[in-house]
């Protein structure tokens, strides 16, 4: 076993695929161009309130599963204001957005499931999948033909579309109406992840909702969501969000639920807190948006420098322009010119994501940067600032 791990930690570092945690400190100063706290919320004090006063009440821990001790008032009111935010009937809360989606993902699979799944769906959906035990085919990037084909095709009983409403990598959205006309057609199931919405998109009075809520999708019987309590809303957990007898079900059936220990009570109470003030405060999700068209606007000298073929499509438009969302994406030429690029901006003060296989569903090194609520006009110039020259210096 020694020997096979030393031959792969050479493989990685002759790929320039090695991956290390990067640790910050406390008083770091730095401009974040990577993190996902979309909008601002993980220090938010009203935030960090509810997850001390539910340490002092409850503990640092949930001390079992859910079915066992690990169910607090705080969990079962998250749940509740989690689905009425979303718009959905019911949502059952799991300790991460990971094991959410494998836990839907498996308890509705099986040998009678067909799954017809977005190629660039999340790692944690395809392991779901393999998990699942169904017969399971990908459909390319947004290709609602080929998935009407697929579904066309079947033997089986069952059938699951799985997409991202809004893509953790390249940004762009899932045609969603589309897909949910596809499974009235088919009798199928849509399950949609707003890991990277929820918080962030949504128009009018569900600003800040998600992609689902105050469309036909939300509480719609063939639709279930998921969802993640870690990024907008700047807290720890995941969660499925669909109808009443969904919950029940996976109550029953989602090992990742009935063998793990409950979520934190702390991260609950945080992730209330949260969910409160993105009701409460839908210009947040607006200042996101601003943001990302700053971020864009500050970076297209540069992009239309290197070319159009090098600017990766967001939420449906080029990069240079405004985004529906936080994730912006920048293809590099090499995932070794990705990782000096990233290196670079974190020695001048700038975080950005780096992202090279096998985390990026197409195979093409990229720098990912996110747009927060509480960024400033100035630390996005300097942040621009900076990145104009590094990408000047790795075309």
């Amino acid at each position: 076993m020694t020997q096979w791990l030393e031959r792969q930690a050479a493989v990685r570092d002759r790929r320039g695929l090695v991956r290390r945690p990067l640790a910050r400190g406390a008083d770091e100063r730095f401009t974040d161009l990577a993190s996902n706290d979309y909008l601002g919320l993980s220090a938010d004090p009203r935030v960090a309130a509810a997850a001390a006063a539910a340490a002092s009440l409850w503990g640092a821990g949930a001390t079992s599963s859910r079915l066992v001790a690990g169910t607090t008032r705080l969990h079962l009111d998250l749940e509740q204001e989690l689905s009425g935010l979303a718009g959905m009937e019911t949502a059952l809360v799991f300790s991460s957005g990971y094991l959410a989606n494998i836990g839907v993902i498996t308890a509705l699979g099986g040998p009678g499931t067909l799954i017809v799944a977005d190629e660039h769906c999340h790692a944690s959906m395809i392991d779901g999948f393999r998990l699942s035990r169904s017969r399971t085919e990908t459909f390319a990037h947004n290709s609602v033909e080929e998935a009407g084909r697929l579904l066309a095709d079947r033997n089986e009983p069952r059938a699951l579309i799985a997409v991202e409403s809004v893509y953790s990598v390249l940004g762009d959205e899932a045609p969603l109406p589309a897909l949910l006309a596809l499974v009235e057609q088919y009798d199928a199931t849509l399950l949609i992840d707003e890991a990277h919405s929820l918080g962030v998109t949504g128009t009018g009075n569900f600003r800040g909702h998600g992609s689902v809520a105050g469309t036909f999708l939300a509480g719609h019987p063939n639709v279930v969501v998921t969802a993640t309590l870690s990024k907008a809303l700047g807290s720890q957990g995941g969660a499925v969000l669909g109808s009443g007898l969904l919950r029940e079900h996976l109550v029953n059936r989602a090992r990742s639920f009935i063998f793990d220990t409950g979520l934190a009570p702390t991260s609950a109470a945080a992730a209330l807190a949260a969910v409160r003030i993105i009701r409460d405060e839908p210009w947040r999700a607006g200042a996101v948006h601003r943001n990302a068209a700053a971020l864009a606007d500050g970076l297209a000298p540069a992009l239309e420098a290197r070319g159009t073929a090098d600017v990766v499509p967001v939420v449906g438009r080029p990069v240079v322009e405004q985004t529906a969302g936080a994730v912006q994406s920048v293809a590099m030429p090499s995932a070794e010119s990705a990782l000096a690029a990233a290196a670079a901006a974190r020695t001048a003060g700038v975080r950005i994501g780096c992202f090279r296989p096998p985390s990026v569903p197409d195979g093409i090194s990229r720098l990912r940067l996110t747009a927060r609520a509480t960024l400033t006009l100035e630390e996005i110039e300097d942040g621009c600032a900076v990145l104009r020259g590094i990408l000047e210096e790795h075309q």
